[in-house]
């Protein structure tokens, strides 16, 4: 349905930092890069992170979040892992989340500019 979604960001450097680490693990990587954007994705880009003046300002109330899939729970385990040495903080360990469903194994991090989370994977 959607073919790419950005965000923006103050310190692309940093962001750079953060998001090389947590996406890795789920397979993702940066397939588009300029002084002003980054663009991470399996084959084609999918995530954005644009260096911006004014970046959505951080509100952990407006159900704003980004969910990432990843195809084992090891990968889910290893983006949470990434995240936090990255300067991400923990918003809900890896698990089993069954009020979501049966196998959603998911885990959830604020990222540095505040912005909410989430790997997750249906495999057992």
């Amino acid at each position: 349905m959607l073919n790419h979604v950005s965000i923006g960001v103050k310190d692309l450097a940093k962001a750079r930092s953060f998001y090389d680490a947590a996406l890795k693990p789920l397979g993702l990587k940066c397939l588009a890069e300029g002084s002003e954007y980054l663009y991470y994705g399996v084959k084609s880009p999918e995530f954005g992170v644009l260096a911006v003046k004014h970046p959505v300002p951080a509100n952990a109330e407006s159900g704003l979040h980004f969910c990432f899939e990843g195809t084992k729970r090891a990968e889910v385990d290893a983006f949470h892992a990434a995240a936090l040495k990255h300067g991400g903080k923990d918003n809900g360990k890896p698990g089993l989340r069954a009020d979501y469903g049966e196998n959603y194994y998911a885990a959830f991090v604020v990222d540095p500019d505040g912005y909410r989370l989430e790997a997750y994977t249906s495999a057992k």
